[in-house]
């Protein structure tokens, strides 16, 4: 059974994406540094040949590079995200995933690691399939997760319990998905783009891509660190 790969994303609208990125990078500068993060992301999934679907908050009209997030998002099934908190969006994109993807099981990332390969989502995909877990997480440097895999849909149903955006949503998480008695398997550890640090040691790792052509122009701007 084919894998479903759940992107739960922003559209790069200015102001509204990347705010942790101002102000050394202008708003204009943070959405289009998004939009390819998730063009990048896009790329990344597509290559893997699993059923893609994404889940978006926002207007693409009024986004960066919208056009070509188009073209991409043309490629697999679009939903739009629906529930109040972060953790009712994600356990609704899972739910409503399964509705479009009914056999296999569904692994969600999100748009703030364009360093993720097909090889990665592959593997993680993989072990997925292999019926030997339940589900995959995949911890974020900063203490929340970057991946999440689940085979039965209605297990994300904890993930309206969880606090996000801490640095304990990814031990949290992890302990709610263990309460439920499911075996969970953890995936490599990745840096989420949160901050103009996190910005430029990513575009660092995978040069040439459109997150870091986008990413340039920070780097002369980034603060040096005081010596103690």
């Amino acid at each position: 059974m084919p894998t479903g790969v759940l992107v739960v994303v922003k559209a790069p609208e200015p102001g509204h994406v990347k705010t942790r990125l101002t102000p050394i990078a202008t708003p204009v500068e943070a959405a289009d540094i998004a939009a390819a993060a998730l063009l990048d992301t896009l790329d990344a999934v597509h290559a893997t040949g699993a059923v893609v679907i994404v889940a978006l908050a926002g207007d693409l009209d009024r986004s960066l590079r919208g056009k070509e997030i188009r073209s991409q998002l043309a490629r697999g099934v679009v939903l739009s995200q629906r529930g109040d908190s972060f953790g009712d969006r994600l356990a609704n994109a899972h739910l409503d995933a399964r509705e479009v993807h009914p056999y296999g099981p569904i692994l969600q990332i999100g748009g703030d690691t364009p360093q993720v390969t097909p090889e990665l989502l592959s593997q993680a995909a993989s072990r997925l399939r292999s019926r030997e877990v339940d589900g995959v997480l995949g911890p974020a440097a900063d203490g929340g997760w970057w991946a999440i895999g689940l085979r039965t849909a209605k297990h994300a149903e904890t993930l309206r319990t969880v606090p996000m955006s801490r640095s304990d949503t990814g031990a949290q998480t992890l302990a709610a998905l263990r309460t439920l008695g499911i075996r969970i398997t953890m995936l490599p550890q990745l840096r989420d783009v949160d901050t103009v640090e996190d910005a430029v040691a990513t575009a660092a790792q995978i040069p040439g891509s459109r997150f870091a052509r986008a990413v340039a122009a920070l780097r002369d701007r980034t603060p040096t660190p005081v010596e103690p």
